[in-house]
């Protein structure tokens, strides 16, 4: 902001920035002396003050929720407990050798348990190295970091050591990261050599369910059963993506990866956005050259397709960077021609 003498008495001046009489100051107090120019800056802060984080977080406390879980489960281990116990004590006093096949089978089961649990805590760790490792490239690729990309990168080689479908990608990759090349043109290669044929087959794998849930729905007489088909071929292609890039959940990692896909789809709006591109195809005239439940079969599809593309973000070790990853718009086509393929010529799917 320019000053000079107060505004009643100031006369109309025109100055060059590199002009001589034009000082630069930083105290807004000062007055211009005669024939000169002030020029002072103003700080403002552009953006809005905000709350701190705290604020919007929740305070961590006693959660009585946990408190119930913790107790029923207490409960219901000690109920198990005392039951079996009491069995064995039985099975004793009938007969020793009973006795002792129920102390073996006890054994067995509880063999059998800690298994699962080690399996269930594998699985949780194998999603979680996946998370860390597509995070770290993501930032690795964003920095342009060649160090960091090449150790997500042997990471990543590392995961898919024991997978001879990958033994050629690996070996390029392998041969890329001995050479000089930005993180990102490594992040990208490794899209190319390495996750390309998988990607490929995650494609085939969304693509064939979309047409199974397509067909299925278009057939079945009952809401109920095109809920519970689309439902199961859901969940079996989330499981069926985590294997094939690596996860290979338990129960509980598949419940933990199933919640991560809904996140995604909540937080790129995936389900509306199917929802009304399907809308804005069967209004343009698709509806009419397909039957009534063909066409809601499509939709079913399409959104099966849409859930598939969501759970490929999530179960991929990597991002796409040298490219946007599947789109909607790339199944639809071969939707809409296995639908007209599959409509009856006389009108009845």
């Amino acid at each position: 902001m320019t000053g000079s003498q107060p505004p009643s008495h100031r006369k109309p001046a025109a100055f060059r920035l590199d002009d001589a009489k034009v000082r630069v100051t930083d105290d807004e107090t000062r007055m211009p002396t005669a024939g000169e120019a002030l020029v002072t800056q103003a700080f403002v802060d552009e953006e809005e003050p905000r709350l701190p984080r705290a604020a919007s977080t929740p305070r961590s406390g006693f959660r009585f929720g946990k408190w119930l879980m913790v107790g029923l489960s207490g409960l219901v281990s000690l109920a198990v407990g005392l039951a079996v116990d009491s069995l064995i004590r039985d099975l004793f006093a009938r007969t020793d050798w009973l006795g002792w096949l129920g102390l073996a089978l006890a054994a067995l089961a509880a063999l059998g348990l800690l298994g699962l649990i080690a399996r269930e805590i594998a699985g949780l760790m194998r999603l979680g190295r996946i998370d860390h490792l597509r995070d770290g490239l993501q930032s690795a690729a964003e920095a342009d970091d060649a160090k960091a990309a090449s150790a997500g990168l042997k990471e990543l080689l590392t995961l898919y050591k024991d997978r001879p479908e990958t033994a050629q990608g690996r070996k390029a990759l392998a041969g890329h990261m001995r050479e000089v090349i930005d993180g990102r043109d490594l992040v990208k290669l490794a899209e190319r050599d390495l996750l390309g044929p998988l990607d490929l087959e995650a494609r085939r794998i969304v693509m064939n369910s979309a047409k199974r849930v397509s067909i299925v729905t278009a057939v079945s007489p009952r809401a109920l059963v095109d809920l519970l088909a689309v439902l199961f071929e859901n969940l079996r292609t989330i499981r069926r993506l985590s294997a094939l890039y690596g996860g290979r959940p338990g129960t509980l990692g598949f419940l933990r990866l199933a919640k991560h896909v809904m996140a995604h789809l909540a937080v790129t709006g995936g389900m509306a956005a199917g929802d009304s591109l399907a809308s804005q195809v069967l209004g343009h005239g698709l509806a009419a050259r397909l039957s009534a439940r063909l066409g809601e079969g499509m939709v079913n599809g399409l959104l099966t397709a849409r859930i598939g593309i969501a759970a490929i973000a999530v179960c991929r070790p990597a991002p796409f960077v040298a490219s946007t990853g599947p789109t909607i718009s790339e199944f639809m086509g071969e939707l809409v021609s296995f639908a007209k393929k599959e409509e009856d010529p006389s009108g009845k799917s």
